[in-house]
């Protein structure tokens, strides 16, 4: 009883599965039911062949009668011809549909990636992104439709077929029918047997993406710590996690196409029997069974290899569960129903009683208290942990408080529109991610619509007029994937020229010149100085010698804020540890 509960919830799921793909199979349903259509008369036309056998054997092989002899053959090549041209028609119309309709659900999955906090990214790995919103919705859409042709092909084949074997012998039918029914009843545990494993299977497939993606990324690591071997190691307990998860799949499926075999071995067996016993006896002719047995094969072929053809199907719909799954998961940091736009800046920023954690019950910053007045730069230093960097990465809600409140302009932050607060924040990281393409494309990012005198003054500001002027396309260099042309410097005043021209009131700087050696980073910290004028800006530093002429300096030591005031003050106070850690650097 459980066991039929079971099924008919998973049998709802899938339907409701079906009805979620609607919307992006209505732009295109013409084409989508002209393509179900045309397999109608494709799997019909398969009974035209076993129905003139009939005649084809009464008339030229029993009565010697040469009338049919010519028209039969003809009829059958027709017919084969038309079934054919169909066939190309209903894959092609398959085709298009599929990928129109992939390439829409990539559109809003990507739309939804997009979205996603900062949180998610932390827990997921590149293979795991790219499996579950690209391969899973190819094995979706593409894998479902491809299909759902070969099976109402297969249901209207059989049907004709059916009527077919009716129409030579009742008697023979029904053994027929009967022996199908038991060959199909396998297909019935198909999910129960691959669903458990099926999530394995996804995972290990995303661990191979993976490896490629951090073989491609870090490909100057392996080859400078000679990683070869490790990474090779690594590589090979993967792809062994893989072919052992495909071996329990096998084992869990692959009896049921040789099942299948036998039992349809056994209807056949039955039928010629029984068949030999009917013509015997005079109750059907030699071309009503040669007929049925041309149906039966022709019904029965397709039944054997069903089994993995099915498997398929499951596996498709399993996909576009996980790919529906994305698309209804709700981002953990969204506007509010009444979320307003920030407006310009007037007030300062302003910390209260700020707890974070990253993970439930390991707290990050602890009851934090901060007072930023407009146009003040505030420096963030501490120890390596301590909380600095996650401080300023709730000002741009890549995080949400756990309790306090983060106030701009005395709105709390969670309060503001998510798009009018980011605008009115610049970021320049460590390491500045660069989009594949142009100097010039990388620092329209902060402002599409700029003019050209705008860029000239990000480019100036940034000191990368020298730099630009030595190149033969100037802004219109190609720069490889992630920059990888240019050195860390050149990066570094690129994603200072986008900050530039964003023009945002709010600019943080997480440590943004301590990769960079000291004739770089004079260059960067005067393209930085350029930045900061005029705006209210956090820096996070680990250089202490960078941050003497800040407004404030805050010491962060393990979520909790230990020190603050000017570097004159601190370097004055008794037992200072900032004095402590300027002193020591010094040295």
């Amino acid at each position: 009883m459980f066991k039929k509960i079971k099924e008919k919830i998973c049998s709802m799921y899938i339907v409701q599965n079906y009805r979620k793909i609607l919307p992006y199979v209505r732009p295109y349903w013409v084409r989508a039911i002209l393509a179900v259509t045309i397999t109608i008369p494709i799997g019909s036309m398969d009974a035209v062949i076993a129905w003139a056998l009939k005649p084809y054997m009464d008339i030229v092989m029993v009565e010697k009668s040469a009338k049919a002899a010519g028209f039969i053959p003809f009829l059958i090549i027709l017919f084969s011809s038309v079934q054919s041209l169909l066939n190309y028609t209903a894959t092609y119309l398959n085709t298009w549909v599929g990928q129109r309709i992939a390439m829409d659900v990539k559109q809003d999955l990507f739309a939804k990636l997009m979205r996603y906090n900062a949180s998610f990214f932390d827990r997921s790995t590149s293979g795991d992104i790219q499996f579950r919103f690209n391969n899973d919705v190819d094995m979706a859409c593409s894998g479902l439709l491809s299909n759902l042709k070969l099976f109402t092909t297969r249901v209207f084949s059989s049907i004709s077929l059916i009527f077919v074997l009716f129409y030579n012998s009742w008697q023979l039918a029904i053994v027929a029918v009967i022996v199908l029914f038991g060959a199909l009843y396998p297909l019935t545990t198909v999910r129960r047997r691959i669903k458990g494993i099926m999530g394995k299977t996804v995972f290990s497939a995303s661990a191979v993406m993976t490896a490629y993606n951090e073989t491609f990324n870090g490909n100057r690591i392996v080859t400078s710590y000679n990683l070869y071997d490790y990474q090779n190691a690594k590589f090979r307990d993967t792809l062994r996690s893989v072919f052992k998860l495909g071996i329990k799949m096998m084992q869990r499926t692959g009896l049921m196409s040789p099942m299948m075999h036998f039992i349809v071995s056994l209807g056949i067996a039955a039928v010629i029997w029984y068949g030999s016993y009917l013509i015997v006896h005079h109750q059907i002719t030699a071309g009503n069974f040669v007929s049925f047995i041309t149906a039966l094969i022709m019904l029965y072929t397709p039944i054997k290899s069903i089994g993995n053809n099915f498997n398929s199907v499951q596996m498709a719909l399993m996909a576009m569960e996980r790919v529906f799954s994305l698309l209804e998961k709700t981002p953990d940091i969204v506007n509010k129903p009444d979320a307003r736009p920030l407006g310009k800046i007037t007030q300062g920023i302003e910390y209260k009683d700020v707890c974070f954690e990253y993970v439930p019950g390991k707290p990050v910053l602890k009851h934090v208290n901060l007072k930023v007045n407009l146009g003040e730069t505030i420096a963030f230093v501490g120890n390596s942990g301590g909380g600095k960097t996650t401080m300023v990465n709730l000002l741009p809600r890549f995080y949400d408080i756990k309790s306090g409140s983060l106030t701009i302009n005395g709105m709390d932050v969670r309060d503001v529109e998510l798009t009018s607060l980011r605008d009115n924040i610049a970021i320049v990281f460590q390491d500045n991610f660069l989009f594949s393409g142009t100097i010039r494309e990388n620092i329209l990012l902060g402002k599409e619509n700029a003019t050209p005198a705008e860029i000239d003054a990000a480019v100036k500001n940034a000191c990368l007029s020298e730099f630009i002027g030595t190149l033969e396309k100037g802004l219109d260099t190609y720069i490889g994937e992630r920059g990888v042309l240019l050195s860390g410097g050149q990066k570094q005043r690129i994603a200072i020229a986008r900050a530039f021209i964003k023009n945002a009131p709010i600019v943080i700087l997480d440590e943004a010149t301590s990769a960079l050696d000291n004739k770089s980073e004079a260059v960067v910290q005067q393209a930085i100085d350029n930045l900061m004028k005029d705006r209210t800006v956090f820096i996070i530093a680990h250089r202490l010698s960078t941050v003497r002429n800040a407004d404030k300096i805050v010491v962060v030591n393990y979520g909790e804020i230990v020190e603050e005031g000017t570097h004159d003050e601190l370097m004055k106070k008794e037992n200072s540890i900032y004095a402590s850690l300027y002193k020591t650097q010094l040295k």
